[in-house]
């Protein structure tokens, strides 16, 4: 029984979303290139925008590559549809085919997969308006798209959104501390912790800067809690994590050097809320900075350098995040992207054995 249910509830959803994908992206990046879905910011001298703030100052400019400006930014379109045509796919199996092995086959459930899937589209729906804002807005909008604290706004409202949920639906109060027998009680403040948590992630998402970056450390991450659901008999979860990973292993097949397109807002958004909600349906928050540790430091590192020029007047990198850091001290982006890859699976590979032994 579970050779079958592994193989007919998860694998071939998986599997299909990364057909999907391969199929899609090919389509996707003709109608990408057709109508110029990238930044118009290769139309504004590098040097006036630093000059106006907007910029990272010279240490930037040494980085800068004005092709990058020419490769689409919508490519999380490509990761969406797919795993949204995978779940309607897996309905209409389940409905026509609904006899013996695909009966079980549809994977989104009230109870684990439905609210990371709607995080997922509102998400997707939020980064794709700031996306065509930056492709098709003004110069004053080219470079924020949606304005930041507006968006900041939505994260926090769908963070309150889900802490209430996670705190009255599902009893969620306190902390599991992995290898001990104790929890970490928070009451009400489970609220608060959880929209910190999902509006961390959301700034996680400065990641996208380098081809093959993003995509590679998240398919390990969303890999991993494929392994987590089975693990936990969460299998709809499962099924959801590795459709995920199916769709961004499509979509990382067209984003390795030189990239055909990025992810996007349209892409990270959607992805990190999708993921905030799975870490707290396995109840894995402390795990997750073990298995998401590339997306922690990242965001700690833009956080720490935003803290330290406005206290302290001063940078603790060439360019934030660390990846850009990185690549101002003179490390090649193949080379950054490729160790990233290795960190992202060693952590991931940590956090499954952890969750296995805690």
């Amino acid at each position: 029984m579970i050779e079958n249910l592994i193989l007919f509830k998860i694998l071939l959803p998986t599997v299909t979303a990364f057909i999907i994908g391969i199929s899609l992206s090919p389509i996707a990046s003709h109608f990408f290139y057709k109508y110029k879905l990238w930044k118009r910011s290769s139309r504004i001298d590098v040097s006036n925008i630093s000059k106006q703030g907007v910029g990272m100052g010279q240490d930037f400019e040494k980085i800068y590559n004005s092709e990058e400006t020419k490769t689409p930014r919508v490519g999380g379109i490509i990761v969406w549809i797919s795993v949204v045509l995978t779940v309607l796919l897996s309905l209409i199996a389940s409905r026509i085919l609904g006899r013996g092995n695909f009966e079980n086959i549809e994977f989104i459930s009230r109870n684990q997969t439905l609210i990371p899937f709607l995080s997922l589209l509102l998400g997707a729906g939020l980064g794709l308006i700031d996306d065509f804002l930056q492709i098709f807005g003004s110069v004053q909008q080219l470079a924020i798209g949606i304005p930041r604290r507006i968006r900041i706004a939505f994260v926090l409202f769908l963070g309150a959104i889900e802490g209430l949920w996670f705190y009255y639906r599902l009893g969620y109060d306190a902390i599991n501390i992995p290898f001990t027998e104790t929890e970490l009680f928070l009451g009400y403040s489970a609220i608060l912790f959880i929209i910190f948590v999902v509006l961390a992630l959301f700034s996680s998402s400065v990641i996208d800067g380098i081809d093959g970056l993003a995509a590679g450390v998240l398919v390990s991450i969303f890999a991993s809690y494929g392994f987590i659901g089975i693990i936990q008999s969460q299998f709809d979860i499962a099924t959801f994590s590795f459709v995920i990973m199916g769709a961004l292993m499509a979509f990382l097949w067209f984003n390795i050097p030189p990239a055909r397109f990025y992810l996007g807002e349209s892409g990270m958004i959607g992805l990190t809320l999708s993921l905030a909600v799975i870490i707290f349906l396995t109840d894995t928050v402390i795990e997750f900075i073990i298995i998401g540790l590339p997306l922690v430091i990242t965001s700690a590192s833009s956080f720490g350098q935003i803290i330290s020029r406005r206290f302290f007047n001063k940078k603790i990198l060439k360019v934030a995040p660390l990846h850009h850091h990185l690549e101002a001290i003179g490390w090649s982006r193949a080379k950054i992207t490729m160790r990233y890859w290795i960190f992202s699976v060693i952590c991931s590979a940590s956090g499954i054995i952890l969750v296995i032994i805690a």
